[in-house]
């Protein structure tokens, strides 16, 4: 068994498409924003995004604006930090090196869902 996607729900599938596509410079591999959702190709693991309307129930609703838990690596993170930066692409602060040997960076889409990069050690 492999993991084949993950999901990151919105409130405004246009500006995640942007984000994602222009900011980030994740492929496009399917543009739904019609239909409610984007799928992008980041290797392995496809990263959908979807939207998530004001009609929709409270559960729902808090899927929005919070940690995801999902990670892109880099191999460098420090300069993938500084480019993303220059981009425009908000972070909760400076990337840290962990005590694992590794490095994060937590950054924030448009909807305030926070994703990290990681730099795994050599």
């Amino acid at each position: 068994m492999q993991l084949a996607a993950a999901r990151v729900f919105v409130r405004d599938i246009a500006a995640a498409r942007d984000f994602y596509e222009k900011r980030l410079g994740l492929d496009l591999g399917h543009d739904g924003t019609d239909e409610g959702f984007c799928r992008f190709d980041t290797g392995q693991v496809q990263l959908v995004i979807e939207l998530v309307t004001p009609d929709e129930s409270p559960e729902d609703q808090a899927t929005v604006g919070r940690f995801t838990g999902l990670s892109f690596g880099v191999d460098d993170l420090v300069a993938t930090h500084a480019a993303l930066s220059a981009a425009g692409v908000p972070f909760t602060g400076a990337p840290e090196k962990q005590f694992w040997g590794g490095w994060l960076a937590t950054l924030v889409d448009p909807d305030g869902n926070e994703l990290q990069l990681v730099q795994f050690p050599a």
